[in-house]
């Protein structure tokens, strides 16, 4: 796998609020797009704003941005303003990673699934959750499944939104 992954911003939050970004940057090496709406989010956070520019600033991961007057920057306003008939208006956020999955052919990384799984049907995208990112790090041993519990549970007590009470929940749900 070499698609670039563009997190939006409740995604990314999710490891930053809880110090497990490492996660995500351990599995995607490299691959990591940040949309210029996402990084101008969590910049109204002061240590999200740092650590950040932290993870910019060693190459870790990589800020885009969406021109005016582009194929991406009709479709960005598209989906921000003006979609079409039977889909939602979606965030800057959200709608810059989708833009940005489509054009590079990359991986959506969002947990706004009641908002943009139409978009993710329509434009066929690949798509990680939070949730599933941590079950890829238990996939690739970076985390035991103990672990996993406790960053969810650190992650549910700084008010993400996960799919379950508990990660060991969670990889049942997969397996069902």
């Amino acid at each position: 796998m070499t698609e670039p992954l563009f997190l939006d911003t409740d995604c990314l939050s999710t490891f930053l609020v809880v110090g497990q970004e490492n996660l995500v940057l351990r599995l995607y090496a490299g691959r990591i797009g940040i949309p210029q709406q996402v990084y101008a989010e969590l910049s109204k956070v002061h240590f999200m704003k740092h650590k950040v520019d932290v993870l910019r600033q060693t190459g870790k991961v990589v800020l885009y941005q969406i021109s005016a007057g582009t194929t991406e920057g009709d479709f960005y306003f598209k989906l921000t303003t003006k979609p079409d008939p039977g889909y939602k208006v979606i965030g800057s956020g959200e709608a810059a990673a989708i833009v940005l999955t489509q054009h590079y052919n990359g991986i959506l990384g969002s947990n706004n699934l009641r908002d943009i799984l139409p978009y993710i049907r329509r434009y066929h995208l690949q798509h990680r959750t939070s949730a599933d990112i941590m079950a890829e790090a238990l996939e690739q041993h970076l985390i035991s499944e103990g672990q996993g519990n406790a960053i969810w549970k650190q992650m549910l007590q700084r008010n993400r939104k996960l799919p379950t009470d508990t990660f060991s929940e969670f990889l049942a749900s997969r397996e069902s």
